[in-house]
């Protein structure tokens, strides 16, 4: 069966994904080590992403926030227009994402799960008061806000708990589908790669570059960039 016949024959489709939809938006995905990380920073980016690190070298962090996690003119590409199509149609009822970018909203979904918060939303740690992505970008050194407080991303650093409101739509949504497209992700990211677990329909499709874990239990696996073969579909 392939990936148009199993879409045209679904009716509750969940889309789970992670960096790989939002890198050839020119979304560079954090953990890779390259050559300007090397140079400029002292740290692995899964310990300067960390609670303790926020906390205890604030200023460090934001210089690799700002550097590495808000990426100007940023569009969707055409896997996030493609989901945002098929859930205009009806046929996908909710996008469950790791991404931190809001490119899935960008592109008109409506129904978006982020696991990992956003950067396009920020707050105040004292007063509460709510920022957008400029409140970082355009700051230097620690972001304050105008009570004095420290303006936080409104994203989950290591070392802190997912919101159990998101986990809870999310391992709904995912136990009702009776299609579950994955994409984009390795599922070597815990807790959000055990949500598959949860999946009891009838297709279950993987499109990602590289291998995963789940490879062995999918009915249908695709290792190519995912805005290329979501981009093919007839929608």
């Amino acid at each position: 069966m392939t990936l148009q016949e199993i879409i045209d024959n679904s009716e509750n489709i969940v889309f789970f994904g992670g960096a790989g939809v939002s890198t050839e938006s020119g979304i560079p995905d954090f953990r890779s080590v390259d050559g300007l990380y090397n140079q400029k920073y002292d740290y692995p980016p899964e310990t300067i992403l960390s609670r303790t690190f926020f906390l205890d070298k604030t200023e460090e962090f934001y210089k690799f926030y700002r550097d590495k996690l808000i990426v100007k003119g940023a569009k969707p590409n055409k896997a996030h227009i493609a989901l945002a199509r098929l859930e205009e149609k009806g046929k996908l009822k909710a996008v469950i994402t790791q991404n931190i970018d809001g490119l899935h909203q960008t592109a008109g979904s409506k129904n978006v799960l982020e696991l990992h918060g956003s950067t396009l939303r920020n707050y105040c740690m004292d007063c509460g008061k709510l920022y957008g992505a400029d409140a970082i970008e355009n700051s230097a050194g620690i972001p304050r806000c105008e009570c004095g407080g420290i303006i936080k991303p409104d994203v989950v650093l290591y070392e802190e708990m997912l919101d159990d409101g998101v986990i809870t739509k999310s391992v709904k949504f995912i136990s009702e589908a009776d299609t579950l497209i994955i994409g984009g992700t390795s599922l070597n990211v815990y807790p959000a790669a055990g949500f598959i677990n949860y999946f009891h329909g009838g297709r279950l499709v993987i499109i990602n570059k590289a291998s995963t874990p789940a490879d062995k239990n999918a009915d249908l696996v695709i290792n190519a960039p995912i805005g290329e073969v979501l981009g093919s579909l007839k929608i």
